[in-house]
């Protein structure tokens, strides 16, 4: 009897809890409201302070109202198009900035004034400039702007440098750079500029047409039950006010998740230009070395090296590592500048990098259609080497022998002149390291290969 007893109330404080848990956030909200209740009840001042019930009622007279929705849609409307606006100019101003640097130094005293300059001030003179009509929106601009302009450039300069080479090798366009490299750099900075901006620009409309009371607005509407001392009215506005920010920042932030799962198709590569590189030369004959020497502060890396590579041809760089070899195929690939000699190229490379700079959020065959341009194309050729459970998996969730063999097919399968592989068989078996020369042959067709690896019996 006794354990039976227990067991019932054992049973019935699991399922408290349980319930506790579920709707928490709910019992929460209540808990405050019964706080909201108690302090009007103890106030016992409809004028100083409207209690729940009363509030609750004034919004259910007020969404009855013809005028209601009009008043919260041209609020909506104003907010908006300032939020969207400084969004835009924020993507525009950062892109700028990143690529050239004294943009930024122009911009920075602009954008440290929008911050620091209270918004009151703001809203007066452009109340005496532009009138009330346009109020709000210049303001929700302001507030969006510096806050999105700094998360989004702090994003963009923080993307891999390294992932820029490989575009830069490959040529990819500027479609596909932004939407697999710049994109998920600037994820995290987009997610916190924006439910900054968010909160702020609602906050600042809504502050702002309280300031230029345009007609129909929620501004006006607060400003008149002001006035009217109809606490009931104001605290009915103002969870208006909350309410319509939590359903556009939710609006937007879906649309934002949206955007960052979207997986455009890839354009082609760029056809390859001159270089800007001084003393590398683009031309379609043999690769030609002449007596280039690089420097890294006191070490000499290469020393006078030179030589000739002839189109069609199989070579291989060994040594110890510090050798250089890795420095040479940079040369080769025109990321790096010689300090002195001449290097003559073929007009594109190939090449598999000495890491794997894959863009690791993104699945093995969309790699390799960043260089083709084409998803059937890449899943065909990915076939070759990879299980096809592994094709569409993210990068990140490859092993490190798979991710090689992803970067070794984004190599062969890019269109150009010769071709760079950087240790390409770094954590394959001999199994795979088979498989992987034997597809290496296939797909060498004509082009100059230089192989920097421990083992040169390819």
């Amino acid at each position: 009897m006794t354990q039976s007893w227990w067991a019932a109330v054992c049973r019935r404080r699991i399922f408290i809890i349980n319930v506790i848990k579920r709707y928490r956030k709910f019992i929460i909200i209540l808990g405050w409201l019964a706080v909201w209740h108690l302090l009007a009840l103890l106030v016992d001042n409809e004028i100083l302070l409207a209690a729940p019930l009363e509030t609750g009622r004034e919004i259910l007279a007020l969404s009855c109202k013809g005028g209601f929705y009009l008043t919260v849609g041209r609020s909506l409307l104003r907010i908006a198009l300032g939020f969207l606006a400084g969004c835009a100019s924020a993507f525009l101003l950062a892109v700028c900035s990143r690529r050239k640097s004294f943009m930024e130094e122009i911009l920075s005293p602009v954008m440290t004034l929008m911050k620091a300059v209270p918004m009151a001030s703001f809203a007066v003179l452009l109340l005496i400039w532009w009138g009330s009509s346009f109020l709000a929106v210049a303001v929700c601009f302001m507030v969006v702007l510096p806050n999105l302009y700094l998360n989004i450039l702090e994003g963009l300069k923080s993307t891999d440098v390294r992932m820029l080479e490989m575009a830069r090798v490959f040529r990819l366009p500027l479609r596909n750079r932004f939407f697999y490299i710049y994109r998920p750099a600037l994820k995290p900075f987009l997610y916190s500029g924006l439910k900054l901006s968010l909160g702020m620009c609602w906050k600042s409309g809504v502050a702002a047409e309280v300031i230029g009371t345009p007609d129909f607005s929620i501004g006006e509407r607060l400003y008149l039950s002001k006035v009217y001392l109809d606490t009931a009215g104001i605290f009915a506005w103002t969870a208006v006010v909350i309410l319509m920010s939590v359903l556009f920042e939710k609006a937007v932030m879906w649309l934002l998740e949206r955007f960052l799962r979207w997986e455009p198709a890839c354009g082609k590569q760029r056809s390859a230009g001159n270089a800007d590189n001084h003393r590398i030369i683009k031309s379609d004959i043999s690769i030609k070395v002449s007596d280039v020497t690089k420097i890294y502060g006191e070490q000499t890396v290469l020393d006078h090296f030179s030589a000739d590579y002839i189109a069609g041809e199989t070579y291989y760089l060994t040594g110890p590592s510090g050798s250089g070899k890795t420095t040479l195929l940079r040369i080769l690939a025109a990321l790096a500048r010689p300090d002195s000699g001449e290097v003559i190229l073929p007009s594109s490379c190939g090449m598999v990098f000495q890491e794997d700079r894959l863009c690791e959020d993104f699945s093995a065959v969309k790699n390799v259609e960043l260089v083709t341009g084409d998803s059937k194309k890449a899943q065909e050729a990915l076939g070759q080497l990879l299980e096809r459970e592994a094709l569409h998996r993210p990068c990140r969730e490859l092993s490190g022998g798979m991710k090689r063999r992803v970067a070794l097919v984004r190599a062969m399968e890019a269109e150009s002149g010769y071709l760079l592989l950087d240790e390409p068989f770094a954590g394959m078996d001999q199994k795979t390291r088979r498989q992987a020369e034997d597809y290496i042959r296939a797909r060498q067709a004509g082009r100059t290969m230089i192989i920097a690896d421990h083992f040169n019996n390819f």
